[in-house]
């Protein structure tokens, strides 16, 4: 890490002899946004132009280009941060925010997860053993529906149990009365089960919207919630870990709608940001990542670089509760396991149940040796 700096990985394309150029132009635009000649200030060709650290070719026309850009550029601001790092460029098809490593004092700036693996575990009474998550959907069930969904995957022992992200505080199923009942779900399978399951909100609308949803979710006794950073806004995700002082379970929603490689966005962005645990498309399923992109965004939630905490990995989009073992060997020990249709493709309550408990037991067998 160049000290002052944050490093950034771009993916150019361009032609080789016009490469020197692009990369200057590149270089220029997310900080000054001027040619060099047109730098009058000795304190901005200094202390705000950035460096090229290099370029490597990947392809016939395809470079990966890093770059160190100042940290003093982005104001300590979340916001600013995205602009230094993917503002202008975004806007230009020939490139795409591929990684990004960023400094001490930004990661400390941003302040990171607050809970993490160790506090997500903490909560649900877990070690030792992957984790077992599912999720209320179709929306457009009632909100008495969706409490007996909840009180179903609870009796079959998840530990996890969330919104759907399409949650919002709908007509038909507003969002004060939702929590209420799925709580409720959750305490009444306690007296069965002898464990609570975690349910876990959905919270999503302008910033006010998401702080009354957050006040509302923490007074009736939430333990986590759920946000999609790129929906609500990811600078506006600092504020929220700030000020809720419960882990945030971040989704992917509206993530590919940018030149941001999977890597960048929810392996790096959405931890340093505030999510204690990501979920992203696990490979196989009905979305396109590969199995080299989910073991990336894994690797970098589960050890991330400086020394922040580690973030859970919620692979999710079409797992199967058959492919338990495959998917367990692959994303290890400090997972959380996301199963919807699968599991809720059930004909009746006792099915869905005992196809919930045969997860569980998959998970808690399994020989983990990472």
């Amino acid at each position: 890490m160049t000290e002052g700096h944050i490093e950034v990985d771009y993916r150019l394309q361009s032609p080789e002899g016009a490469l020197a150029g692009r990369v200057e132009a590149l270089l220029l635009e997310q900080t000054v946004e001027l040619p060099r000649s047109a730098l009058r200030s000795s304190f901005v060709r200094d202390r705000l132009v950035g460096r090229v650290l290099g370029t490597e070719a990947v392809g016939p026309g395809d470079f990966r280009v890093t770059l160190a850009q100042p940290e003093l550029a982005t104001g300590d601001d979340p916001a600013q941060l995205l602009n230094v790092l993917f503002g202008n460029c975004s806007l230009q098809p020939d490139v795409q925010l591929e990684d990004v490593r960023l400094s001490p004092r930004i990661r400390q700036a941003l302040g990171g997860p607050r809970f993490g693996i160790a506090g997500i575990r903490r909560l649900v009474g877990a070690t030792g053993r992957a984790l077992t998550c599912s999720v209320l959907k179709p929306i457009g069930l009632t909100n008495q529906e969706s409490a007996q969904l909840c009180l179903n995957l609870s009796l079959g022992g998840l530990d996890i149990v969330k919104d759907d992200h399409g949650h919002a505080d709908h007509s038909f199923g507003p969002f004060g009365e939702r929590v209420r009942l799925c709580l409720k779900a959750t305490e009444e399978a306690a007296e069965s089960t002898g464990r609570r399951t975690l349910y876990v909100p959905n919270l999503t609308g302008s910033p006010a919207t998401v702080l009354l949803q957050a006040r509302l979710a923490r007074e009736a006794g939430v333990g986590a919630v759920m946000v999609s950073p790129m929906l609500i806004g990811l600078p506006f995700l600092v504020d929220l870990a700030s000020e809720l002082g419960m882990p945030i379970l971040a989704h992917p929603a509206f993530g590919g709608a940018q030149r941001v490689s999977p890597l960048a966005l929810l392996g790096r962005l959405f931890p340093a940001f505030g999510a204690d645990a990501v979920i992203f498309p696990s490979y196989g399923g009905r979305f396109s990542y590969s199995r080299a992109e989910c073991g990336l965004i894994a690797g970098a939630l589960t050890a991330p670089a400086g020394g922040s905490p580690p973030c859970f990995p919620v692979p999710a989009g079409g797992m199967k509760v058959a492919n338990m073992g495959e998917a367990l060997g692959f994303y290890g020990m400090e997972t959380i396991l996301l199963i919807g249709g699968s599991l809720l493709d059930a004909p009746d309550a006792g099915s869905l149940i005992s196809r919930a408990r045969q997860f569980v037991d998959a998970v808690a067998r399994h020989p983990y040796t990472r």
